[in-house]
């Protein structure tokens, strides 16, 4: 995780720039001309002589500045008409706006955020031993681990793998499609996935178990009310009602279904996983590539407890093809770790590791002075 690196505002050209300038919105969901797009990245704001960051930072939305002079960034669907909005066209201060593209990365060559700019390779080593102590240390902390899963993480049979990170606390939220619990469900009710048996071989019938799952579900009204009649007994998401772990799924429209839990409507289920990810101090993408664009879209690259707290999100992204870590990181989510293996793979060591870095912890605390 990259340290984060401060801008120097006394040099003469921060001290010397302008305040921002703010242009009402003319009307609901109307942004002035001139608005200045936000990236994920610390986007400083001078107003009244004075650098400011805004809360909820996110890529694409705007800066908003509230009736008691709170900074915001805001998705331009929820500016209201007569709110205050920044102008400006330029990252670098001139405009009384400021981009910190080096925060985390003061070897780049721009002063700019840039799309497009990914490198990525299966060919890079994988530092599992890392990504345990992040995730141990996020619990330990107490943070908000967003996980972000596609269902051949189901399929690959590292869905034990996953009900494990639930069941010990490494799950702040989940983050998901219909697929996902349809599949996992499925599994639970039936012992299969899209009617394949633990074994990879298709069952017979087995086409129209997935169907079967989501009418027993809605026929109990909701995925927790399934587990609670004692329909659903074992998996993911009987591991996440059973933990009380909040979770979005958000449907497509090729869902069979959907599940009751489903968000039909493409806003209102941006506007949930909004919920999780201005709360997110690390998240973990795994073999979903639409989800995790669209979650990348959504996160800071960076975590601020204050004015001077403020360090990377780590950001784990996890695919068997480059295309989509590539994909992710050149949407503008440069902070995003590549690694570019099957679920089940990473999953499967990733407990691995945890479990040791865990046991490793346990007894670095066993070992008192005095106690050899």
């Amino acid at each position: 995780m990259a340290t984060y690196s401060p801008p120097d505002f006394s040099t003469a050209f921060l001290a010397a720039a302008p305040d921002a300038r703010f242009l009402v919105s003319p009307a609901d969901g109307v942004l002035p001309e001139g608005f200045f797009p936000t990236t994920n990245l610390p986007t400083f704001a001078r107003i009244a002589g004075r650098w400011r960051l805004p809360r909820e930072p996110r890529m694409d939305g705007v800066l908003v500045l509230d009736e008691t002079d709170t900074l915001w960034v805001r998705e331009g669907r929820r500016v209201r008409r007569g709110e205050r909005v920044a102008v400006g066209q330029r990252e670098d201060g001139r405009d009384g706006l400021f981009v910190h593209a080096r925060a985390f990365r003061p070897e780049v060559e721009s002063d700019e955020f840039q799309f497009m700019s990914s490198e990525v390779s299966r060919e890079k080593p994988i530092d599992y031993q890392q990504l345990a102590r992040l995730l141990v240390d996020e619990r330990e902390q107490a943070g908000y681990v967003i996980w972000v899963t596609g269902p051949a993480l189901v399929h690959s049979r590292a869905r034990a793998d996953m009900t494990w990170f639930v069941e010990h606390g490494f799950v702040g939220a989940l983050l998901a499609g219909n697929a996902v619990a349809v599949h996992d469900i499925e599994a639970a009710i039936f012992g299969t996935t899209l009617g394949m048996n633990a074994q990879g071989t298709p069952t017979q019938g087995g086409h129209a178990q997935h169907v079967r799952a989501i009418n027993k579900v809605r026929a109990a009204g909701s995925i927790r009310a399934a587990v609670e009649q004692g329909i659903v007994t074992t998996g993911i998401m009987h591991a996440i009602v059973t933990r009380n772990v909040p979770f979005v799924l958000t449907g497509s429209i090729r869902d069979d279904g959907p599940l009751p839990d489903v968000y039909t409507d493409m806003l209102q289920g941006q506007d949930a996983m909004r919920v999780h990810t201005v709360k997110a101090t690390m998240a973990i993408l795994v073999a979903t590539a639409l989800h995790s664009i669209a979650t990348g879209n959504m996160l800071p690259a960076y975590v601020q407890h204050s004015e001077t707290d403020i360090r990377e999100l780590p950001t784990i992204c996890v695919d068997s093809s480059e295309f989509v870590v590539s994909k992710l990181k050149d949407r503008g989510t440069h902070q995003a770790y590549g690694v570019v293996t099957n679920a089940q793979d990473f999953m499967h060591i990733l407990r691995l590791f945890v479990e040791r870095e865990l046991d490793a912890r346990r007894g670095a605390v066993a070992v008192t002075p005095g106690s050899h």
